[in-house]
């Protein structure tokens, strides 16, 4: 099994809000890879393994969050298999992004703007997050918010190498 690195700089074909230095929180979780891989197939691997505790972490985060006017997201749904279409959603993520190698996904509100990069360049499979946060309430979201995204991103990036060196594995398309 591959080992999850973490990189300190955005993978070629990443985007992120801004320069690094001007980010409230910047993470880049990469995995090699030794197969050809898009990012929709890299989001779909992702997605069709959901971590075990994520949908309750969604719904605690959900409970917590609405008291302070932040909309419900409900987490991940299973991938619909539908071809990615720039202005349309992904789950809670607005597209604002895709080609074979790059799928950029975005969440913004009055507390903070949240960008996702899933790129597959140059033997890796890497997801960059980047936030910027706008008020007192961001900030003190993305503390354990942040903490617990390096563990999550690890996990999922680890269940992918799994399934890429499973023999019997068969990618999904796109």
């Amino acid at each position: 099994m591959s080992k999850v690195q973490v990189l300190q700089r955005p993978p070629r074909k990443a985007q992120i809000l801004g320069p690094v230095e001007t980010l409230s929180y910047f993470d880049v979780r990469a995995l090699p890879i030794s197969r050809d891989l898009t990012a929709m197939q890299a989001w779909n691997i992702v997605m069709s393994r959901p971590l075990p505790g994520l949908a309750l972490a969604f719904k605690i985060r959900d409970a917590v969050s609405s008291l302070f006017g932040v909309k419900k997201i409900g987490g991940f749904a299973r991938s619909s298999g539908k071809e990615p279409v720039v202005g349309e959603k992904l789950d809670f993520f607005l597209i604002e992004g895709v080609s074979q190698d790059a799928l950029i996904l975005t969440e913004r509100d009055r507390h903070l703007d949240v960008m996702t990069s899933i790129t597959t360049t140059d033997g890796f499979l890497a997801i960059t997050s980047s936030v910027v946060t706008h008020n007192l309430f961001g900030k003190l979201y993305m503390i354990p918010v942040g903490i617990a995204h390096k563990v999550i991103v690890t996990l999922m990036l680890a269940r992918v190498s799994i399934a890429l060196n499973t023999p019997s594995e068969t990618l999904p398309s796109r």
